[in-house]
């Protein structure tokens, strides 16, 4: 057993039993109410799920483990960059402790070891047309590798549910292991005309990604993958791709067809899509207006051309932040320090300044503030990758990390199928009919 997977199952182990002790003693306490408002509103902010990698707070953001990302970018080890390596937060979220650089570099040892995309996937994605959408291909191809899913293998020879874990463990670190070079396949066949790139043994996870991309050489974009991946890598359980991924695993699908599915929730405009929206407005806003170092009169006379048009503004607003998004500020410290004069980088900060006032004008937005797709996309423009619609695969490369470390612990945890319960319009004029009298 694996030095990681034998932690992993110690930790979770732990965890089961007090999990079992807690429900024993505590199972019936009530811990939410319900409202009509959410159940019409999507389920919003109702107390549903557990999901051990990160934590969402309204006011502070996102914290990994109890850590926030200034205090990540301080403890994960680095490697040879200035960013923390994704490969320490995987550790990290799957197993509650900051990893030592002797284990991040064993993992880097490992998702490379583990890294080869089985031939036919790539042969699948050289049958699509190359107009086929970015996150059409990523999703058809990890449904492509679910060949491979020791899982489901394991399952069918009548694999002891105390196995589990283990056999969602081995499926999860290959999908991650594999996730670069498929993404970079996509990008290359689909951008470049099927010139690809070697991966570089020798590079870490996010790294290797960069260079086989190949939109830059400079190591300062390996770091800004590095930082992406690691930014991007989970947002809590209730956002709408970890949602998808933890229904479809309770069902006991493997990670592949969870994962692949979490993507097609990912692949939504209101979701993971975002970020392609965003940079096309920004060039649709500096086109329109003429020149690429707008006013911030112009810029605010556009934005309320575009609310007064029906439209949002992409890239602001968020279902649980009520402050910047903490990954959007991690974005603009990177941003200072390698590119402080980029022209669309420089567009992105005066919009930061112009749109929170106007939103906060209109009385009714609960969030004005910029997410984390306000910032992304002019990074990876400013490096080359000016191809928008391939942007959810990064984030999705990413995403991987947090959800399938959660999917393993759920498997660990022996966390039940998911089956919330609906109801319809005569049981809701009933309900209220019956609490009026």
């Amino acid at each position: 057993m694996d030095p990681l997977k034998q932690k992993f199952f110690q930790k979770s182990s732990e965890v089961k039993q007090e999990i079992k002790a807690l429900l024993a003693e505590h199972g019936n306490v009530v811990v939410d109410e319900v409202t009509l408002s959410q159940v019409f509103g999507g389920g919003r902010d109702i107390i549903f799920m557990l999901w051990e990698p990160s934590l969402l707070d309204a006011q502070e953001g996102i914290r990994f483990r109890g850590y926030s990302l200034p205090e990540l970018r301080e403890k994960l080890p680095k490697g040879k960059g200035k960013e923390p390596l994704p490969e320490g937060l995987f550790w990290l979220m799957l197993v509650d402790e900051i990893p030592t650089e002797e284990e991040v570099a064993w993992l880097s040892d490992e998702w490379e070891r583990r890294c080869k995309v089985p031939p036919h996937v790539c042969k699948v994605l050289d049958d699509l047309p190359t107009s086929t959408h970015p996150m059409t291909q990523f999703t058809i191809a990890i449904t492509a590798m679910q060949t491979d899913s020791e899982f489901a293998r394991r399952y069918s020879q009548g694999m002891s549910k105390n196995d589990y874990w283990d056999a969602a463990y081995e499926d999860s670190m290959n999908l991650i292991a594999r996730l670069p070079g498929i993404a970079a396949y996509i990008y290359r066949r689909t951008y470049h005309g099927g010139n690809h790139i070697k991966a570089d043994r020798s590079l870490d996870w996010g790294a290797n990604l960069a260079h086989m991309l190949g939109v830059s050489k400079s190591d300062d974009f390996r770091n800004f993958m590095r930082l992406y991946m690691t930014i991007h890598a989970d947002h809590e359980g209730g956002n709408a791709s970890a949602h998808t991924l933890h229904l479809i695993g309770s069902t006991l699908s493997d990670p592949y067809l969870s994962f692949a599915g979490a993507m097609t929730s990912l692949a939504g405009p209101l979701h993971g899509l975002a970020n392609q929206e965003v940079i096309h407005w920004v060039f649709q806003m500096v086109n329109q207006l003429g020149t690429r170092n707008p006013t911030k009169e112009q810029i605010a006379s556009y934005v309320e051309a575009t609310l007064a048009g029906g439209k949002v503004v992409p890239g602001y607003g968020h279902a649980v932040l009520r402050k910047p998004d903490p990954r959007f500020i991690e974005q603009v410290r990177f941003a200072k320090e390698y590119c402080p004069d980029d022209e669309i980088v420089n567009v992105i900060w005066k919009v930061f300044e112009v749109v929170p006032p106007i939103l906060q004008g209109l009385g009714k937005i609960k969030n004005p503030w910029p997410n984390v797709d306000a910032h992304s996309g002019a990074i990876l423009v400013h490096y080359g990758l000016d191809q928008y619609s391939f942007y959810t695969v990064l984030f999705g490369v990413s995403r991987s990390l947090g959800v399938l470390a959660s999917l393993c612990w759920s498997r660990a945890l022996g966390m039940p199928l998911e089956r919330p319960k609906s109801v319809n319009m005569d049981w809701v004029k009933q309900f209220l009919a019956s609490k009026k009298a």
